[in-house]
């Protein structure tokens, strides 16, 4: 799945309890689709309030159904699964270091924002390896310190390490949160889930 403030992007097959927890805790409309014909969506899909970017791959049919939301850009390089590869907010997006120049302008012209290319943990998918709200990051947590600087570099917003799941460091696998609120994955800590809330702003 991939989750924006106004959106959350699920598969046909989401259970209807899980869609219901994710309505309630994420306060979205709810966006059922496959990409690519895929149900692996928060891999192939990334973006912010202003752009959706896509697998080139996409469907006619999945591209309009993305499109009743707002903009969609599609990569049509090899390097195209979005949600890897991509992690943005409204203000900046950090990308693969790898992806090509011309693509990273593409990227930052559809989302409006500044791009940075960067590791976390030395990860080079970006999109898995942290999760990113407008109210706060969280990465990898062997991310090193110059990497953590470099982000803090590009926003105005706090960053902070975190896993989740009893110790898994690839945040993207087991993380939906958006401002509204948050859902982890059953095996996610006290102390991780202590993380999260503190990190994104949601501790009383």
């Amino acid at each position: 799945m991939r989750v924006f403030d106004d959106v959350a992007v699920i598969p046909p097959e989401t259970p209807e309890e899980l869609r219901a927890q994710i309505a309630k805790a994420l306060s979205v409309d709810l966006l059922e689709t496959t990409i690519q014909g895929s149900p692996i969506i928060g891999s192939l899909l990334a973006g912010n309030s202003r752009a959706f970017i896509v697998s080139g791959l996409v469907t006619e049919e999945e591209c309009d159904k993305l499109a009743k939301y707002r903009d969609v850009v599609t990569l049509k390089h090899t390097m195209n699964a979005a949600g890897n590869v991509i992690l943005a907010n409204d203000s900046f997006a950090a990308v693969h270091p790898e992806m090509p120049s011309d693509i990273v302008k593409e990227i930052g012209a559809a989302l409006e924002v500044p791009v940075i290319k960067i590791t976390f943990g030395g990860i080079k998918t970006v999109g898995m390896a942290a999760v990113a709200t407008n109210k706060g990051i969280i990465v990898h947590p062997r991310s090193t310190r110059a990497e953590i600087q470099r982000l803090e570099d590009a926003v105005d917003i706090p960053v902070g390490t975190g896993s989740i799941n009893m110790g898994t460091g690839i945040i993207g696998t087991g993380l939906l949160v958006n401002t509204h609120g948050y859902l982890a994955g059953n095996a996610t800590s006290g102390f991780e889930l202590g993380r999260i809330e503190d990190v994104f702003g949601f501790l009383e």
